[in-house]
């Protein structure tokens, strides 16, 4: 299994088209929203393009996620639910949130990543322990 994140850099965001193939079939298709790209800054960037090792893990919190491995210069970068890269809340410190649209959800002219809990549920229905992730 592969994921492919194909992204839109924007001024205060990342969006981008999240594809999980098998092979050569396309098994899912949600969006995702990450920080701004600000060279690879801990915290206040999204990652850079590349492909990572990708791992099945449960937060200190109870919540299942994804550890993003082997980003050069970060660690504990995590595909997790969360709903708000940009504006007055901010659900990221670089990681990448899955969702199934994006839209204002808080009216803040910012794109959000909606339905963030039920993608995720269906990452964690499709993805195994282990995988890969691809980001062009």
């Amino acid at each position: 299994m592969k994921t492919v994140i194909s992204r839109r850099y924007r001024a205060n965001l990342t969006t981008g088209k999240l594809i999980v193939f098998d092979q050569d079939s396309k098994v899912l298709e949600l969006v995702s929203l990450e920080l701004p790209d600000r060279g690879n800054r801990k915290d206040c960037s999204c990652i850079p393009e590349g492909i990572y090792p990708l791992k099945k893990i449960t937060r200190p919190n109870g919540d299942p996620a994804f550890l993003v491995e082997d980003v050069p210069g970060r660690s504990e970068i995590l595909i997790h639910k969360g709903n708000f890269a940009a504006g007055k809340k901010i659900d990221s410190q670089g990681c990448i949130l899955p969702g199934l649209y994006l839209t204002d959800l808080n009216r803040d002219d910012n794109m959000d990543a909606a339905e963030s809990t039920k993608a995720m549920e269906k990452l964690l229905n499709v993805l195994p322990v282990l995988s890969t992730l691809i980001i062009i």
